[in-house]
């Protein structure tokens, strides 16, 4: 067990990252801090305990997860402006960042708790590292809305993003999200993280379509999944010029439908299937 001539402050919070899978994934600094405040909010005590079990940490546990964090919040905001000390985690990764804790933060702030980081693990970073795409900019989505409706117009928001957008999705819904985005972003290249960190560690790098045919070709898929996606490259005036002439080719065989011409054309040239409908639908209005 950490020492307990490490210094720590009294009435604050402590937003502390842990491993996302290996348990050894731990900075020093937060086992002293796990190892010495008066109280740790978890999102699940057994799984924090295990944790602190294997480091040899023994302390006081309170649960704190997306289901009670509005009523735990106002007690433990009461503990801290009394003066004890809180570490707040999560079960993985860093807390409130698509975790609980952001409602007890918020509060801390708002009631002049100071609130310290403890930095660690992330599993955005950590997938984003070993992607191979780009880098020097991107945008963490987390994860998207599970209603259909609010998923599709979150997607159409980013089609135009630049950026490389960082997903993440539980096992039971990645196919349906990799479909999702191959029909209203076109067929892009990306990278699927699965079990980092963990024995059965997974990268699975190639077009979103290739990536789906790999996993619906499972029978189970297992893990959290961590999904990195390419953003939309500028479309040159050469290229509009290509896509053009590719809708009016298809307009004059009369052979589909005004969608399904954007379908096939935005998944061949990588390009959001409402900007090549919207593009047909002016040619057609000319011709």
């Amino acid at each position: 067990m950490p020492s307990n001539s490490h210094m720590y402050e009294l009435g604050a919070l402590y937003v502390v990252a842990t491993p996302i899978g290996n348990r050894d994934d731990i900075t020093i600094r937060a086992l002293n801090i796990l190892g010495n405040v008066d109280l740790v909010a978890a999102e699940d005590t057994r799984h924090t305990g295990r944790l602190l079990a294997h480091h040899n940490i023994k302390c006081h546990m309170i649960s704190c997860h997306e289901h009670n964090e509005g009523e735990r919040t106002p007690d433990l905001i009461n503990r801290l402006k009394a003066g004890s000390s809180v570490a707040l985690v999560s079960n993985a990764g860093t807390p409130s960042v698509s975790d609980p804790g952001y409602r007890l933060v918020k509060e801390a702030i708002a009631n002049s708790i100071r609130v310290i980081p403890i930095p660690g693990v992330s599993a955005a970073i950590a997938a984003l590292s070993v992607s191979g795409l780009p880098t020097d900019s991107f945008v963490f989505i987390g994860f998207p809305a599970k209603k259909k409706a609010k998923r599709l117009k979150q997607l159409q928001v980013l089609a135009g993003e630049s950026r490389t957008m960082v997903f993440y999705e539980s096992p039971k819904r990645i196919l349906t999200l990799l479909k999702e985005i191959i029909n209203v972003m076109g067929d892009r290249y990306g990278v699927l993280s699965r079990e980092m960190t963990k024995l059965h560690e997974e990268f699975i790098r190639g077009f979103l379509s290739e990536i789906l045919s790999s996993l619906d070709a499972r029978p189970a898929i297992k893990g959290e999944c961590t999904l990195l996606v390419t953003g939309c490259e500028e479309s040159k005036e050469v290229s509009l010029k290509t896509v053009r002439a590719e809708i009016m080719k298809a307009l004059e065989k009369k052979e589909s439908k005004l969608s399904e011409i954007s379908k096939i054309i935005g998944k061949k040239y990588g390009l959001p299937k409402k900007k090549v409908y919207d593009e047909a639908l002016k040619l057609k209005r000319k011709a």
